[in-house]
C-alpha cells in the first residue's frame, strides 16, 4: 500500500492542533517551572486564537470539522480518521476542564491539582505527538478506545 500524499499527512496532523490547544492551560504550573516549556504552546495559538475571536469559536470549529470534513466521503480517509480522533480528544479535554474549574477549583491550587492538571498535560501532549507522527507517517494512530470509536464512525 502507498503512503497518501504529503499534503493529506500535513493536513491529518494539523488536526491535532485542535486537542493540543484546549491542552495547553493544563501545563500552566509546569510553564511556570520550566519557562522554556511555553514553546510547546506555539503552534496552538493560531487554532486557540480563532476560538476567542469568532463568537461561539470553538463550537463553529468543531461544526466546521465534523460536518465539512468528518461527513464528507471526498475527504481522504486519513484526514477524516485523524479530525475525528482529534474531536474526540478535545471532547475529553473540554470534560475535564469543566470538572477541573467545578469540582475542583474551589480547593485551591494545591499539590494535588497541580499534579492532577500536570498529568492531563503530559498525557495530552504524548497523545497529540503520536498522532502528529502516525499522520506524519501516513498511518492511523492507534489509540485505545478512540481509535475504535473513529472507525466505528467512519465505516
Amino acid at each position: 500500500m502507498t503512503a497518501p500524499p504529503i499534503w493529506q499527512r500535513l493536513l491529518a496532523a494539523a488536526a491535532y492542533l485542535l486537542p493540543w490547544s484546549d491542552a495547553i492551560p493544563f501545563g500552566r504550573s509546569l510553564f511556570g517551572l520550566w519557562p522554556a516549556l511555553q514553546w510547546l504552546s506555539a503552534p496552538a495559538l493560531p487554532v486557540a486564537l480563532l476560538q476567542q475571536v469568532v463568537p461561539f469559536g470553538s463550537f463553529v470549529l468543531f461544526l466546521v470539522l465534523f460536518l465539512a470534513v468528518v461527513r464528507n466521503s471526498r475527504v481522504p480517509y486519513l484526514i477524516r480518521f485523524s479530525v475525528l480522533q482529534a474531536i474526540l480528544l478535545d471532547i475529553v479535554l473540554v470534560l475535564l476542564s469543566l470538572v477541573f474549574s467545578v469540582l475542583l477549583a474551589p480547593l485551591g491550587a494545591g499539590f494535588a491539582l497541580r499534579t492532577l492538571s500536570n498529568t492531563v498535560f503530559l498525557g495530552a501532549l504524548l497523545l497529540v505527538l503520536f498522532g502528529v507522527i502516525e499522520s506524519l507517517r501516513g498511518k492511523e494512530a492507534d489509540i485505545p478506545t478512540v481509535s475504535e470509536a473513529v472507525r466505528m464512525q467512519l465505516y
